[in-house]
């Protein structure tokens, strides 16, 4: 498939790992009406990653591997919007400074850039120890396919998504497909190329009835009749591919995030079902 990679920038951005916070009490009230005081973003996570389940977890919006921050707010705007899933990541200071990861996803709100590393690698991390990425990816173009929008996504992961060129479509193995009255969190947002965008749980029979119980982390799904230039929105005939970012939530409106990829205003992308669709299975190998 022709791209313009060659012409794409390289270039460092940089987080520190970023604590775990919590607002007073830490009391969430979820969509039941409950209130709960669950782990959630931030800090390492030590016992979930790519390729792990990310439902039914005892917590809210869990991020898999390493929560990235900068404290300064137009640095971490901007590692947030350059970073990209499947780019590499160096740590800088610690135990753990030369060793090797990459970015698994952006989560917006909280506005981290979530790392993987080895469980060999996590253990000899701690909080506030720097982490270089070379952001690689923003801008990269299919030139045989000037309507699908690219982003998020380093051009190396890219070729390995196994997408299939037929009839002037691109067929796109997924674990899921996601219808978009599912989609909430993230709508409003001007951009995609930063954040990402929640599946919503709260109906159970439409997550047992899609399958969505089986969700992980890395998983790459296709989100029907939803067009992501500039901003999520409901458009008919649309789609986008994304990955999965972070665990279940119990707030009303969230769920999984999906951090956007591809995406369409036309039929162009064709999803095929695909149980091996997870990063952790082009990226670990």
């Amino acid at each position: 498939m022709k791209t313009n990679k060659e012409h794409l920038v390289i270039q460092s951005v940089q987080g520190r790992v970023h604590h775990p916070t919590m607002r007073g009490a830490g009391y969430r009230v979820g969509f039941d009406g409950w209130g709960r005081i669950p782990m959630a973003t931030g800090g390492i996570t030590y016992n979930y990653a790519i390729g792990d389940c990310c439902m039914g977890i005892a917590g809210d919006h869990i991020e898999p591997g390493v929560s990235l921050k900068n404290a300064d707010a137009s640095e971490n705007d901007a590692m947030n919007a350059f970073a990209c899933v499947g780019n590499t990541a160096k740590v800088l200071t610690g135990d753990a400074k030369g060793e090797l990861g990459f970015v698994t996803g952006k989560h917006g709100g909280i506005d981290h850039v979530m790392i993987y590393f080895p469980s060999e690698t996590l253990e000899k991390m701690a909080v506030d120890d720097k982490v270089l990425i070379k952001a690689h990816g923003q801008g990269m173009k299919l030139l045989d396919y000037e309507e699908v929008m690219v982003m998020n996504t380093d051009p190396e992961l890219f070729d390995k998504l196994g997408i299939e060129e037929k009839d002037g479509k691109l067929i796109v193995p997924v674990t899921h497909i996601i219808p978009a009255y599912l989609m909430g969190s993230g709508l409003g947002s001007a951009t995609l190329m930063s954040g990402d965008y929640d599946i919503t749980t709260q109906d159970k029979e439409a997550v047992k009835e899609l399958g969505l119980d089986t969700l992980r982390f890395g998983d790459i799904v296709y989100i029907q009749d939803n067009d992501g230039h500039n901003g999520a929105h409901y458009l008919k005939g649309s789609g986008s591919v994304g990955v999965i970012v972070h665990s279940d939530s119990f707030t009303s409106g969230h769920g999984p995030g999906v951090c956007v990829m591809l995406t369409c205003k036309k039929d162009t992308l064709k999803p095929k079902i695909c149980k091996d669709a997870n990063i952790a299975n082009y990226l670990l190998r």
